[in-house]
This record gives structure tokens, sequence and C-alpha cells, in this order.
């Protein structure tokens, strides 16, 4: 019973999100402006691996035991879609570019919590493991990440890493598989050495401008 309250209010969260990303006059991948900006909801793509960063409320059974993050190669799946937010005891203007270098934190939509990472091993490659932690959006220190791009912002189209600003490790694929019961989806982890392994390319997503066109948002 008590799942089935959680997934109405998710879906609910979800759809009074988007009305109010209208409202606020959220804009698609086709608009002019061309970077990333606070606020926005997007779909992270590993483009070594091509499997999208995944969330769901499966936890690790080894480790921190916190909720497990993942790769999936599906286009479609909600739990994919991850919120661009400020970091800890600070604010970013919504609809302002990431700047390359910024400090975030990276929030699942359906479950509110955050990109996590600390000295747990991963699972089955034995790297660093990569969890969801908070609740509602707040967790710790260990929720940023920093983004690492080549120009002034963080550009829809470009490949950027994630360097974890706790254990200065990077978000990465390296095509480990998990048996069940989340059968065929990569292990996502912490890595100590950048490579092409750790490089994300934003896909589907919500982006909130500072416009005054009218609102436009990708397919979700």
């Amino acid at each position: 019973m008590m799942s089935y309250v959680k997934e109405i209010t998710l879906r609910v969260f979800f759809k009074f999100f988007l009305l109010l990303c209208i409202l606020l006059q959220c804009e698609g991948r086709e608009t002019e402006v061309s970077y990333v900006t606070c606020g926005s909801l997007v779909k992270l793509l590993n483009t070594r691996h091509n499997v999208r960063l995944h969330s769901h409320d499966v936890k690790y059974g080894s480790g921190s035991g916190q909720q497990s993050v993942t790769g999936v190669e599906a286009a479609d799946d909600a739990n994919s879609y991850w919120r661009i937010r400020e970091k800890p005891n600070s604010t970013c203007q919504r609809g302002a570019p990431i700047r390359c270098g910024q400090a975030i934190r990276i929030t699942h939509m359906k479950t509110g919590r955050n990109l996590h990472s600390h000295h747990f091993s991963s699972p089955l490659s034995n790297n660093q493991e990569v969890s969801a932690f908070g609740e509602n959006g707040e967790g710790d220190d260990l929720d940023v990440w920093t983004v690492q791009c080549s120009g002034t912002y963080w550009e829809r189209d470009e490949a950027v890493r994630f360097k974890h600003k706790g254990t200065e490790v990077f978000l990465s694929v390296t095509g480990e598989q998990y048996g069940h019961p989340i059968r065929g989806q990569r292990e996502v982890h912490g890595m100590s050495s950048p490579s092409h392994h750790n490089y994300w390319r934003v896909m589907e997503g919500v982006f909130i401008q500072p416009s005054l066109e009218a609102p436009r948002h990708d397919e979700l």
C-alpha cells in the first residue's frame, strides 16, 4: 500500500514539475540558448558505453547498502531523469547557465536522492561505489560534483566529466553488467583517473531558461 501511495505521489510531483516548468518558461534543446542551466531536468548519457545514468528504489546488497545507481540503454525510462541543482548552502539562479568548474548536486527526480560517492568498493569492478543518498534532495557534502568542460559554460552538446568533490573520483562506466534483480544494467562507479569511460552528454530533458519566449521542452 505504501509503495502504491509513493508511486502516485511521484507521478503527481512529476506532472506538477512539468506544469511549473511551463509556467516558468522552460525550453527544449531546439532553443538558441545552448547551455545546461540551473534547475534543468536532464538525462545523462555515458558516451563510451551508450547508457543513461539511472537510479531506482533498489538498494545495494553490499558496500553502503544505499540506493543503487546504474546505467541503462533504454532512452524512455523515467527513472533516468536528474535535476541539476546548486551545492549545499549555496544558491544558483533558476535558468542560469552552469559554469565549467562549478560545484553542483545532481538529484534523482523520482526518489529525491542525490548522486553520491564515498569510500566503499563498487560491487562488480571494485572501483569506488556511486549511490543515491539523502531525502527530499537533502543529503551531505559527499553529494557534490564539479562539472569539467572546456569552455566557460556547460554546453548541451558537449561531452563533460563529473569529478566528485569529496574524493576526487570521476563518474564512470566500464561495462560490467548486473544480474537479478536489475539484469543487464551497467555498474556506475568512481574512477581515480580521467579516461574515455567518464564522459557524459546531456540527452533528453527540460531546460529552464530566463526567456520571454514561449516555453518548449524535449520529448519526455
